[in-house]
């Protein structure tokens, strides 16, 4: 261990929970950032189909979907791209910052000009980039931070998962009010104030010494890690012109759903290279290739969650939107705040599993096992929106508390998997591949976000009993499947849980 490792660990740094001090200016940045992303998402799609009049873009709900399933992919999409420049150029600590810089310039290029097409695919742009550098990157610190590992590693990052709900929380109360009941542009300026705020907290904050530092490289490893970025840079500029291009010759809403069908097999099909180039030609020990088996896995467990999860933010807001009866004492509640129950949700249970991994200690559930019943939780939430949905109609909406019961659920599901994946990923990756093995978990989500956009743009062509009752039936299998296989996995990662 590294004499900073030691100072960050010791004693006199644990001032946050009992925690390293770092875990404190990382929590409030991954908050403010979060307020930022998740206060505009809860906008995003209502926005899209509000109409042009009122100042929304006038979308129908297939094309809204596309767009929204494609943006909400690609912020995790460049996660990898996002650890590759952290591991091989900047430094973890420095793309955080820099990624921040993007967000808050996205957000206000949409307060700016969101009605334009340019301005709104290029504030869309900016923050897909921005949250690709800071995303990854900020909880590979925060695995720093344990290098002893174990379930105390666990409970700081459910402790840093509850300060990314706090943001998650506020964001979509305040931003959902400015942009429901005043103006939408006032949502994206919040947004862009809150990530500001998650800048200077990062810069001011303490107790990282030389964690996620810039990487060590002599003068050819770091010309090739250059041209690498460059010809990315290069690649991406060219298909962004492309959409472009695309968007104002008249895209159709099936040619986006499309776009964003071929997208998702593009995510699988780098995920398998990507891996099957570590596995085959990589410099790693059988240990370390058995364990990169084990991240794949997780890979399709979290894109499969996610995949379900995220339709928060797109069929089941919508579902707030039209089906739902908002209506407290006369006063008609803006649908994006049933987007601030899950994160409260977390921050109540949050340290609640953080204690329980660390109580449970020897007999804590293995990674295989939270990660099925995170799934099936997660089914059992889309079974209730099925029951739901028999009852709900634009003339007769039914109670938000068939939504509380759900993202009750989700959320149950969540602290199963998701923090744990989280920790699991930095424990199991070789070292020079942290940041990226970071970035191929929030592909998974890239991958999983994409399939929740297509699947609310059936909203209008299936029966909503059927589209709930069919996501439920494949998470729930899933979740069994990988409870039924814990032992083959647990075997390929031996002294790892």
């Amino acid at each position: 261990m590294t004499q900073a490792a030691q100072a960050t660990v010791g004693p006199q740094q644990r001032k946050f929970f009992g925690h390293p001090r770092g875990l404190a200016t990382l929590f409030f940045t991954e908050m403010w950032e979060r307020f930022s992303y998740y206060g505009m998402r809860g906008v995003l799609i209502l926005f899209m189909v509000d109409a042009i009049q009122t100042g929304g873009l006038g979308m129908d709900v297939p094309k809204a979907a596309a767009i929204y399933g494609l943006y909400t992919a690609g912020v995790y999409l460049m996660a990898l791209p996002g650890g590759f420049v952290a591991d091989r150029l900047v430094g973890a600590r420095n793309a955080v910052f820099y990624g921040g810089i993007l967000i808050a310039a996205g957000q206000l290029t949409l307060a700016l000009a969101a009605t334009t097409v340019t301005g709104f695919y290029l504030g869309l742009l900016l923050i897909i980039l921005g949250t690709g550098l800071l995303k990854p990157n900020v909880s590979a610190i925060v695995g720093e931070l344990y290098p002893e590992g174990g379930g105390r590693r666990d409970a700081g990052f459910s402790i840093f998962y509850m300060g990314i709900n706090i943001g998650a929380f506020v964001g979509p109360l305040i931003c959902g009010f400015l942009g429901e009941s005043i103006a939408w542009k006032y949502a994206f300026l919040a947004a862009g104030i809150g990530m500001v705020a998650g800048l200077i907290q990062y810069k001011v904050g303490a107790g990282l010494s030389d964690l996620g530092g810039a990487p060590q490289l002599d003068a050819a490893e770091r010309g090739k890690a250059q041209k690498t970025i460059g010809g990315a840079v290069v690649g991406a500029a060219v298909l962004g012109v492309l959409i472009f291009w695309l968007q104002m010759s008249g895209i159709t809403a099936i040619s986006l759903q499309q776009a964003a069908g071929v997208t998702g097999v593009v995510i699988v099909g780098l995920a398998i290279a990507y891996f099957a180039y570590h596995l085959i030609l990589g410099p790693w020990t059988t240990v370390e290739k058995k364990r990169l088996v084990v991240i794949f896995f997780l890979f399709i467990g979290a894109a499969l969650f996610w995949s379900g999860f995220e339709q928060a933010g797109s069929s089941m807001n919508l579902f707030a939107a039209d089906l739902t009866n908002r209506v407290f004492l006369g006063w008609e509640a803006p649908a994006s705040w049933l987007q601030s129950i899950n994160p409260i949700f977390i921050i109540i249970f949050a340290p609640v599993f953080g204690w329980l991994w660390v109580a449970l200690a020897n007999r804590n559930p293995s990674i295989p096992v939270k990660f099925g019943v995170g799934l099936v939780l997660l089914g059992m939430g889309f079974l209730v929106m099925a029951w739901a949905s028999l009852y709900a109609s634009p003339a007769t909406p039914v109670s938000p508390m068939w939504l509380v019961v759900t993202y009750f659920l989700h959320t149950s599901g969540e602290l199963c998997l998701s923090p744990v994946g989280l920790s699991s990923v930095t424990k199991l990756a070789p070292k020079p591949l942290v940041g990226q093995m970071m970035g191929i978990w929030f592909m998974g989500a890239a991958l999983g976000n994409l399939i929740a956009g297509l699947v609310a743009g059936q909203m209008e062509a299936l029966p909503l009993v059927q589209l709930f009752g069919t996501v439920a039936a494949i998470v729930i299998g899933s979740g069994i499947l990988f409870v039924l296989f814990k032992g083959p996995i647990q075997r390929l990662s031996p002294g790892v849980n």
